[in-house]
């Protein structure tokens, strides 16, 4: 159980000067990221102020951000996005395994012979049985030539 608390990247042990130090930055700049809402420490009984692993990855990019000349409200909007972008990214890769499972059932339900066309692919093919039935039902229209009478 220790080696998962001392690998745990969301346990806070690290205080503000050590934190501050391992990102490069003064102590005072922790205290005003978190005034300005982009970073939440924990807090101690005695309200002592805890950094994580993930606290610290957090404030250095926090730092890139800012060193490419990026204000502190440019960056809370940049991290907003880039978490937006993470969360569409899980759902896709859920949706991508949702439909893989899908048709995996379906192809099963179907006896192993797939049957699916392609959404892009459902016109050319009901060109091709528009053409099939136009010639199946041109097949049918010959008609016998009329007796001679004579």
């Amino acid at each position: 159980m220790s080696k998962r608390l001392e690998t745990d990247p969301d346990r806070a042990i690290y205080i503000i000067s050590v934190a501050a130090e391992l990102a490069g930055v003064h102590p005072q700049t922790l205290r005003v990221y978190e005034r300005k809402g982009l970073l939440q420490p924990q807090r101690t009984q005695g309200n002592t102020r805890r950094y994580s692993q993930k606290d610290i990855e957090l404030l250095q990019r926090i730092q890139e951000l800012t060193t490419e000349g990026i204000n502190l409200a440019g960056v809370m909007r940049v991290l907003e996005l880039e978490d937006q972008i993470e969360k569409l990214r899980a759902g896709q890769e859920r949706a991508a395994t949702q439909v893989s499972a899908l048709t995996e059932q379906l192809t099963d339900l179907l006896g192993g012979s797939s049957a699916l066309v392609l959404w892009r692919d459902e016109r050319r093919v009901r060109r091709a049985l528009k053409s099939d039935l136009i010639d199946e039902a041109a097949g049918r229209r010959t008609f016998p030539s009329p007796p001679i009478s004579g």
